[in-house]
């Protein structure tokens, strides 16, 4: 039998071994460690998860890239996380708003409708609730102990989902308010034009500390402490090469967050991944992504804009439009080269 031993210390490091039990498997590797096969520092390890090594799950990645650094699997959430055995750094998450209620906004100068899609269509508090649970109880374990998930909303549906992530155990770090500073109008003129969103970050664990690169976000804010209101554009029209999903995020918003709580290789999860805003953000800075999609022209447009970054004439112009990206490679050279996590894979 073959099982897969995550060994978590200052990294996490995934080993195959062929063993005749899980404890068995556990007991090799800390020979391995012992002996000095596999070089890493004992005295580090907090703890092993180890689990049946399941190459035959019932589906396959829609695309993975060839370095292995952005997979995306096309179905639903509920369905395929609790498929397979892995731990994510960070999850962010940009779930149903519940915005879609036959109203109209203002786009582009043109009076829209503000329905998205069947997925957007909210239903009874309760029901919303229960969907937050569920979705959110799922990441979490998925996430490793140290691990943190940022979560956008609006009023619409981010109470529920602060409530549903104080009653699983997180530790809510911050609520950052995303200030728009090219927000649509108010056409109805009876209320303050709409031009916030807002996105908590929390941990897993309220006692295990969490990865929070504080010194590179007060090197983006000009040497003074990053306050949690963030000046920032909605998308831009070179964002939109593969088409607009309705509720893409700007990749400046993405690669702060990724910036802030991950390092160099760490693998980040997407259960609505949409157009995999959050994939292109986490390659173009060095990180590894897995998303999850349900709609047949998301998927595909989320495999476009990954196809499009392979050419490194666009993935260079891209990068250099994302001022968080500048001055980081200005806080740190090669900030986004390294060989932290380099051995770890997803199990499929």
């Amino acid at each position: 039998m073959e099982y897969q031993v995550t060994i978590t210390e200052t990294l996490s490091r995934v080993l195959r071994i062929d063993a005749t039990s899980a404890k068995a498997a556990e007991d090799k590797v800390r020979e391995l460690y012992r002996n000095e096969e596999v070089i890493l520092d004992y005295s580090d390890f907090s703890f092993f998860d180890v689990f049946t090594n399941t190459k035959e799950e019932s589906f396959s990645p829609y695309y993975r890239s060839i370095d292995r650094a952005f997979t995306l699997l096309h179905g639903d959430t509920f369905e395929l996380l609790p498929q397979f055995n892995f731990k994510f750094d960070m999850v962010f998450a940009d779930p149903p708003y519940f915005l879609s209620n036959d109203g109209i906004s203002c786009q582009a100068g043109k009076i829209v409708s503000v329905n998205k899609g069947e997925w957007d269509k909210g239903g009874t508090p309760e029901q919303i609730n229960e969907f937050n649970n569920r979705w959110i109880g799922l990441c979490r374990e998925k996430l490793k102990d140290n691990g943190t998930i940022w979560i956008s909303g609006t009023y619409h549906n981010i109470f529920s989902v602060a409530n549903s992530l104080t009653e699983l155990g997180f530790k809510i770090l911050n609520v950052v308010t995303w200030a728009k500073t090219n927000p649509p109008p108010n056409i109805s003129c009876r209320y303050f034009t709409y031009s916030t969103e807002f996105i908590i970050w929390a941990r897993k664990s309220a006692k295990k500390p969490h990865r929070f690169n504080y010194e590179l976000m007060r090197y983006l804010n000009d040497n003074k402490q990053m306050t949690d209101v963030w000046r920032l554009p909605a998308i831009a029209p070179w964002e939109k090469s593969c088409g607009k999903h309705p509720t893409q995020k700007p990749l400046a918003l993405l690669t702060r967050i990724i910036l802030a709580s991950t390092v160099k290789n760490g693998w980040i999860l997407d259960p609505f991944a949409g157009s995999s805003t959050t994939g292109i953000a986490a390659n173009l800075v060095g990180r590894r992504f897995l998303g999850i999609e349900k709609e047949n022209e998301f998927v595909e447009m989320s495999k476009c804009r990954r196809q499009e970054i392979d050419n490194l004439n666009v993935f260079s112009d891209y990068r250099s439009k994302i001022k968080d990206i500048i001055k980081a490679e200005a806080f740190e050279q090669n900030t986004f080269v390294g060989e932290e996590q380099a051995l770890i894979d997803l199990p499929f």
